[in-house]
């Protein structure tokens, strides 16, 4: 993908709110990769600490900006998209930051493969509090199946295998349309959760095996201080859309299995291959371009 023309218009979005010792680094992660079609919004809460003097900074080069009370991180996200036109969507929270590669990945992917209605990666990176990328997740994919017994939901028994990384997801905003044009404020902390839900009952996940986005380990995030009400919040979203995880007695015999399968995988190694069914999007190495591999 070539031209400023060829690149789809992605629309980001950053919330922030007394964050800046963190803000200034998640904006240039997004602005100093110099994508030709990006649509960048920050909306801050109202931030005393001087972040409103680094917004202030990279004005000129975002689609709008503006510092007041809000009522909370997921308004301010509603409040953002709601300035935004582009054609696909994310949002970076204000101590996360991209890849210096993701808007380019993410716009030839969604530019090449029409069918791609939701997009995230398969190797998650989590950041330390100077930046550095200190971890690597890998997940195997995704599916709707999967997603409904459980496997992404956060704080799960067993069968959480992994979970949705929020600032490495992005979509169409025609999915985000369909699913309602918005995170529903009732779930104060688990809203990107809820949104997953919604976004699985019109299309499936999609992931690629690149790192798009990373999230901060810092003490002052809510996910490590308010974790058990973002699991409370989570598990009550996914059962109010009709997910199912696995019962007493199905989650022993399949927890016997998982642990079967992951002794043959790593006595027979290559030799033993499992199926999957997720949706997985490849590079073609030295032949450049990508393969869409579905089940």
């Amino acid at each position: 993908m070539t031209p400023a023309t060829s690149a789809p218009r992605i629309a980001l979005f950053t919330p922030s709110y007394n964050q800046a010792a963190f803000l200034e680094e998640a904006i240039r992660s997004v602005l100093d990769q110099n994508y030709p079609a990006l649509e960048y919004v920050v909306i801050d809460g109202g931030s005393t600490d001087g972040s409103v003097e680094i917004i202030r900074r990279y004005a000129s080069r975002l689609a709008s900006w503006v510092s007041e009370p809000d009522c909370g991180q997921y308004d301010a996200v509603n409040k953002g998209f709601a300035r935004t036109q582009g054609e696909i969507m994310g949002w970076l929270n204000s101590d996360d930051k991209h890849t210096p590669w993701t808007l380019s990945v993410v716009g030839e992917l969604f530019a090449t493969f029409p069918e791609i209605e939701w997009l995230t990666t398969l190797w998650p990176l989590f950041w330390d509090d100077q930046g550095r990328a200190v971890a690597c997740g890998t997940h195997q994919g995704f599916s709707r199946e999967a997603f409904w017994r459980g496997e992404q939901l956060p704080g799960a028994d067993w069968h959480t295998t992994h979970w949705i990384q929020q600032e490495s997801t992005f979509w169409r905003r025609s999915l985000w349309e369909k699913a309602g044009a918005g995170l529903d404020l009732r779930y104060a902390l688990a809203g990107d959760f809820e949104l997953w839900a919604r976004f699985y009952r019109h299309a499936e996940l999609h992931a690629v095996a690149t790192p798009l986005g990373g999230f901060r380990l810092q003490a002052g995030q809510k996910t490590a201080s308010q974790a058990e009400a973002y699991i409370a919040q989570a598990r009550e979203a996914f059962l109010a859309h009709g997910g199912r995880p696995p019962g007493r007695c199905e989650s022993f015999l399949l927890e016997k299995l998982a642990k079967l399968r992951r002794f043959l995988e790593r006595k027979y190694e290559k030799r033993l291959r499992f199926p999957q069914a997720q949706h997985h999007v490849v590079h073609r190495g030295r032949e450049g371009g990508w393969h869409l591999k579905n089940p």
